[in-house]
């Protein structure tokens, strides 16, 4: 197959890709702005590793840090799922705004429960993949294993959120959608 008939096959998915990337770089930064907010306001990410609760039955404890990547995840997502609704899956007809946003926000669940882990491992020091000394530290923002444990987290639930969303939130609800208003017209 010729390049022009692969970009013209698959430019479309380029494109979505595209988009969808631009909106995921939009999230990032709404992720990150509520990340910071919800540092400072807690004083600082020196306190990330706060203790927030005792899990029950178990001997781990549900820390800020992972307050913070909820919050800043359910935030960011409905404004990924709106920008992502309007602009990059825009071609095909809409399910109801509700109808698409569950499985919207299904697929970013999992994909945060994934990423919560993650993260929890890049700010853990007994983890194989802990953001180590000197480089990362709580003294200074740039450098805040707090922040760049969120960026990366982020960065590897991307992909997941991008193909997940595709074939399904925004592919199967709409189709399923349009069978439905098919089946009302023609019956």
């Amino acid at each position: 197959m010729s390049p022009a008939n692969l970009y013209q096959r698959y430019g479309h998915v380029l494109r979505q890709f595209i988009k969808f990337g631009l909106v995921g770089g939009a999230g990032v930064v709404v992720n990150m702005v509520v990340a910071i907010a919800m540092n400072k306001a807690n004083g600082g990410t020196v306190n990330a590793q706060q203790i927030l609760f005792a899990i029950p039955g178990t001997t781990y404890n549900f820390r800020f840090t992972s307050l913070v990547w909820i919050v800043a995840f359910l935030i960011a997502n409905v404004f990924n799922f709106q920008l992502n609704r309007s602009w990059t899956f825009r071609g095909t007809a809409k399910a109801p705004w509700f109808h698409e946003f569950w499985p919207f926000l299904l697929v970013g669940s999992v994909a945060a429960l994934i990423g919560l882990f993650v993260k929890i491992a890049f700010t853990n020091p007994t983890s194989p993949i802990y953001l180590p000394e000197p480089w990362f530290h709580e003294n200074a923002g740039l450098r805040s294993r707090e922040y760049w444990s969120q960026l990366l987290t982020i960065v590897v639930t991307m992909p997941i959120n991008f193909l997940v969303n595709k074939l399904w939130t925004f592919r199967h609800v709409r189709k399923r959608h349009a069978e439905r208003i098919d089946e009302a017209v023609s019956g």
